[in-house]
């Protein structure tokens, strides 16, 4: 760290090794960069090696000037105020959670000579999402062209691969649409059609199409991109949920209904009635969950919520 500044070495170390987030400035005083990390004293130091790992780190260092820190109780609220100040402040340097207004979403359309789906930037009828990655739905959109119409089978869903686009006429466009409701508002119906694509793809990979197997291939990665962003956070959103978290001075609870943190406390010792006290208090709060949240936005607390949730060891999650 030779070639620091001197008053960034003195910032450096004066950092704790606690979880919460940090945020570079610029000699102007602007945040040019949020980040967060388990390990704050280490997560900024690894900035200024000598050879960073990345263009990007290397022309921001040359900007920093000064260097400030929040410390919080847990990883989980250092993720969610990472994420929040992105949003709040849009760093030049973060490329990740500021721009929720690109979000899309998947429209099933109405019967049209294009295509039964498209990408639209806000909710319709019939629509699912929103999404990050408008080039997945894209290349999904693209790909589903040539195996329309999916019929309903016995057991799942049939199709047909085709070079070119089959013409539908409105009968077999709304057989066709009716299949896609399905599969997209059931998650078990998605699974089938998932199952159908796994088998054509080894039918057509034994049959030495190549090409048809990895167009299959590249379906199942679509669909099971769009199972996780509708389906995936189905628990979450059925039960409330408990955190039991250990901190430095005893433990902290979190109450988490629909993809929300209700309610939070610290406990320097913890028994049964304070855990249920603090039940009750999180339930009595349901009644105050807002319908009127930007979903785009609060997208993004809920990955994160539903990603640290998953991590955490069983003993810590408690669905109520």
């Amino acid at each position: 760290m030779s070639k620091i500044p001197e008053h960034l070495i003195e910032k450096i170390n004066s950092i704790p090794t606690q979880s919460g987030i940090y945020k570079m400035l610029d000699s102007n005083g602007r945040i040019i960069y949020v980040g967060k990390s388990i390990s704050l004293k280490n997560r900024v130091r690894s900035y200024f090696a000598d050879n960073p790992k990345w263009a990007k780190v290397e022309k921001m260092v040359s900007f920093i000037d000064d260097i400030e820190y929040i410390v919080t109780d847990t990883h989980l609220e250092a993720v969610l105020l990472e994420c929040f100040l992105i949003k709040k402040i849009k760093p030049m340097f973060n490329s990740q959670l500021k721009n929720d207004e690109k979000y899309v979403y998947l429209k099933i359309e109405d019967f049209n000579i294009y295509n039964p789906l498209s990408i639209v930037n806000s909710r319709e009828d019939n629509c699912y999402g929103p999404f990050r990655r408008k080039f997945s739905l894209i290349e999904l959109i693209n790909s589903f062209k040539n195996i329309y119409p999916i019929t309903k089978a016995d057991k799942g869903y049939d199709f047909e691969y085709n070079l070119m686009p089959i013409p539908m006429d409105r009968r077999i466009f709304e057989e066709n649409k009716e299949s896609l409701q399905e599969i997209f508002s059931d998650d078990k119906k998605m699974i089938l059609l998932i199952n159908r694509l796994e088998g054509k793809m080894k039918e057509a990979a034994a049959q030495l199409q190549f090409a048809t197997a990895s167009v299959y291939r590249d379906m199942i990665y679509g669909l099971n991109y769009l199972k996780t962003g509708i389906y995936g956070y189905k628990t979450m959103f059925l039960k409330d949920i408990l955190l039991k978290m250990p901190i430095t001075n005893g433990y902290k609870l979190f109450f988490v209904s629909k993809g929300e943190i209700l309610l939070k406390s610290v406990f320097s010792t913890l028994t049964e009635d304070d855990i249920q006290d603090f039940i009750n208090i999180g339930k009595d709060l349901k009644s105050s969950i807002s319908s009127n949240l930007n979903e785009k936005s609060s997208m993004d607390y809920r990955d994160i919520l539903y990603s640290e949730i998953k991590s955490l060891p069983d003993e810590m999650v408690i669905y109520l």
